[in-house]
This record gives structure tokens, C-alpha cells and sequence, in this order.
């Protein structure tokens, strides 16, 4: 998991075991930043995780999302990918040994995020939280092709659907 993780949404005080949601408690969420600052906040980025969880059905969740500099984001790009450079998103997701449900890392680079919203004609906080409802569907063991076909992929339109019902966040939720 990030390190400093900061809370968001979710209720109760306390400190808690990483990696076992409260009593009553399905979908855990921490957010936390490491050298960059996001579009939109932590309690929004809540909502869009949870939002999707609830959406998939998914059973027992915790999840982080850390948002990386260009830097960070390249050294763990090339760590774990073998790719030269920052990308967009990153995620991790794990079936943890003992623990009923899944536990997963999504790592969001808010300077890419901010160059694809340029590229593609759409706003910043938009782009980002398109990267946090991608990344949460990683989590849940989605995935896309590679290349130009990732767009018409079922994720993506999923992806898509999710976002046009969870974003922007509405005053209700």
C-alpha cells in the first residue's frame, strides 16, 4: 500500500490493520498523494472507487490510490512494466492469503492526466477521474488490449458508462 495514505469517506475514527475493513464496512478506500497534486479531491476520488465497486458488485475491497510526480511514476513504470517514462495509471491488485475479498494500488500521474485532457479536448478533473475508475476496474480484473483497439474494447465502454454516471459527483451522493 502508498505510504501516508489519507482516509477519505468511509466513516469511523481510529487506526486500523491494513488490509481489514472495519465491522460493516465493504469497500475501504485510501488516498494519499506522493509529490503531486490532484485534480480533484480525496473525497471525490472516494466516491468514484466506491461507486464502481458498488456498481461491479465487488465483495470486500480495499483500495488505494496515490497520486505520483512524472518521476515517481517513471521509476515505477519502469520497475514493474519495463517502460521508459510516466504513464497514466498504474494499478496492483492482489488476492491477499487469509483475507476474503481483494486488496489493490492505483498509482495516478496528475501531469499526464493533465497532458491527455489537452490532447483529447476534455477537462483535467474529467481526465482524472477517468484514471481512477480505469484504474479500479484493473483492480477488479478488467482489462483492455493494448493499442489502437483499446478504445472499442468492453472495458473501455464500460469505462465510459461508469464515469458518465459517476462524474461530476452529484451534491446527493
Amino acid at each position: 500500500m502508498s505510504a501516508g495514505p489519507l482516509r477519505a469517506g468511509a466513516g469511523g475514527a481510529g487506526r486500523r490493520r491494513p488490509g481489514a475493513p472495519g465491522r460493516g464496512e465493504r469497500h475501504v478506500v485510501a488516498v494519499g498523494a506522493d509529490g503531486a497534486r490532484a485534480a480533484i479531491g480525496a473525497a471525490a476520488v472516494h466516491g468514484l472507487v466506491r461507486g464502481v465497486l458498488r456498481a461491479e458488485r465487488a465483495g470486500r475491497a480495499l483500495v488505494s490510490v496515490t497520486f505520483l510526480a512524472p518521476a515517481a511514476m517513471a521509476a515505477l513504470n519502469r520497475r514493474h512494466l519495463g517502460h521508459r517514462g510516466p504513464t497514466d495509471v498504474i494499478t496492483f491488485a492482489f488476492a491477499p492469503a487469509g483475507l476474503e475479498g481483494l486488496v489493490g494500488d492505483i498509482y495516478v500521474c496528475p501531469a499526464v492526466a493533465a497532458a491527455h485532457a489537452a490532447r483529447f479536448g476534455c477537462g483535467v478533473r474529467e481526465e482524472t477521474a477517468r484514471l481512477v475508475v480505469h484504474g479500479t476496474l484493473h483492480v477488479l480484473g478488467h482489462d483492455h488490449p493494448v493499442g489502437p483497439t483499446r478504445e472499442a474494447s468492453p472495458m473501455w465502454r464500460r469505462q465510459e458508462r461508469l464515469l458518465r454516471r459517476l462524474w461530476p459527483p452529484s451534491p446527493a451522493r
